[in-house]
């Protein structure tokens, strides 16, 4: 398909998606403006969004910086950063330290997420092989096409599969415990203060659907709640 048909294909997703903002919750229409303004936000890969000190490999990133598999993205306490790799987009809060690896197959695609610290919210374009890996310190996390928050702590961490499937492995689970949700509907917390990690149902916090909006719509996709007129 011509790349102008794609585009406006986009732009198409991001206005119908800006009209929504109006019945949905605060902020989502301005969010949803901000990459309308500008004209290649859906396509364009690296940042676009950075406040506060954010670092690629150890040093200081610009909104002009391209991050690719095998890259590392950190943020300081009170940064924020967004950033498209591919047909990913993610969300970095304050305090968060992230590497993108790959395979050596597919050697310019990410594969593998290692969060070593900190709170990411990610969407993730489908892929041909075995999808995407995130690795927390007390998880092992197995992904296809979804959406998905994470927080990483010493010894409790919390996830939530915002929409689509997930796999979690923890070390000492007899068995890995599998997810699949359309709108948050099982977050847990990873419980490893006991030695083995626990499984655990929580409440849906810590991120928005405004946001998960905002990162489908840079990679002119919207989350499935949308069509399911569902907002938190």
């Amino acid at each position: 398909m011509d790349s102008s048909v794609n585009n406006a294909e986009r732009r198409l997703h991001l206005k119908r998606l800006a009209a929504l903002g109006a019945l949905g919750p605060a902020g989502l229409a301005g969010l949803i403006q901000d990459a309308l303004a500008a004209e290649d936000a859906v396509v364009r890969q690296g940042f676009h969004k950075i406040e506060g000190a954010v670092n690629v490999n150890g040093k200081p990133a610009t909104m002009s910086t391209i991050v690719k598999a095998g890259d590392e993205v950190s943020t300081a306490e009170g940064s924020t950063a967004m950033v498209v790799i591919g047909k990913d987009a993610y969300l970095l809060r304050g305090g968060t330290g992230v590497t993108f690896e790959s395979n050596r197959r597919t050697p310019t695609i990410v594969t593998q997420v290692l969060v070593a610290t900190g709170k990411l919210l990610a969407v993730f374009g489908k892929r041909l092989n075995n999808g995407v890996t995130i690795q927390g310190r007390n998880a092992t996390i197995g992904i296809r096409g979804t959406g998905c928050y994470l927080e990483v702590g010493d010894t409790r961490s919390y996830f939530c599969l915002c929409y689509g499937e997930a796999t979690i492995d923890c070390p000492g689970m007899a068995q890995p415990t599998r997810l699949k949700t359309s709108h948050h509907d099982n977050p847990v917390w990873l419980d490893s203060r006991g030695g083995v990690t626990a499984v655990e149902t929580a409440n849906y916090a810590y991120h928005t659907d405004a946001e998960l909006i905002m990162l489908e719509a840079l990679q002119g996709r919207e989350p499935p709640f949308v069509a399911l007129g569902l907002y938190k």
